[in-house]
């Protein structure tokens, strides 16, 4: 099964309990009559990410008072809803939407359920940037959404600089701050941020960690930015 069918067939359900919880369960009834309570096993832990990773886009998109068909083409392309799930996510998303609790409490959700993986946070607002970059703008009212959800989830303003520009794209970004050391950095601090940087977002780790596979691409373009900035920088220092 899909992850899209795990969130919105009936597992989980009212099993984790708080907003996410009520999404899920709420979508449970919905659509397969009867709210879960399946044991918090790996593809539990893939569908709170998933279903909380929704819940903050769908409040994201009332941050700048509009959803663009861009921002609806990339969720749908790069986070691999399949066809026969589309108008359930889209109901899902609605929901999400429409819920009373706001941004903060699926943030501070998340937070608590993931506390102990911060790349798996990292992912979250790596996800969300690549919704609010779809049609080319990050408008100022989506940056202040995403700098207070990396706050609820305890990710320094370093950190944050630091995927913020790592979705600049080659052209336009700092290698540095995409490894988020200064330029005066030794040799060997470059190279040891950028080992530490490739283990802690390898796609693999991630998924083990409760990143669903459905969302993964997102993940792989974060490695692919990671490897150009210490390319760049290899190749003006020389470095072997």
């Amino acid at each position: 099964m899909s992850i899209w069918g795990t969130i919105l067939g009936g597992a989980v359900g009212m099993a984790l309990g708080g907003p996410i919880g009520a999404l899920l369960g709420g979508a449970a009834v919905h659509f397969a009559g009867k709210a879960s309570r399946e044991a918090m096993d790996g593809t539990a832990q893939q569908a709170i990410f998933a279903a909380g990773f929704i819940a903050l886009c769908a409040k994201m998109a009332k941050a700048d008072g509009v959803v663009t068909r861009d921002e609806i083409n990339v969720f749908k392309k790069s986070f691999h809803v399949p066809q026969r799930e589309a108008k359930k996510v889209a109901w899902f998303f609605d929901m999400a939407k429409k819920e009373v609790a706001g941004y903060e409490a699926y943030a501070d959700q998340l937070y608590r359920q993931f506390h102990n993986q911060p790349a798996v946070l990292e992912q979250v607002i790596d996800l969300l940037f690549h919704i609010a970059m779809a049609d080319g703008v990050m408008h100022p009212a989506e940056k202040e959404y995403l700098q207070e959800v990396a706050r609820i989830f305890r990710i320094s303003d370093g950190d944050f600089a630091r995927i913020c520009e790592s979705h600049m794209g080659p052209d336009q970004s700092d290698p540095y701050t995409v490894l988020g050391i200064n330029h005066n950095a030794t040799d060997k601090e470059v190279k040891s941020a950028y080992r530490k940087l490739i283990k802690e977002h390898h796609p693999d780790l991630l998924m083990a960690q409760g990143v669903p596979k459905e969302l993964i691409d997102v993940a792989n373009d974060k490695l692919a930015a990671i490897n150009t900035a210490y390319d760049i920088i290899s190749k003006a220092r020389g470095l072997s």
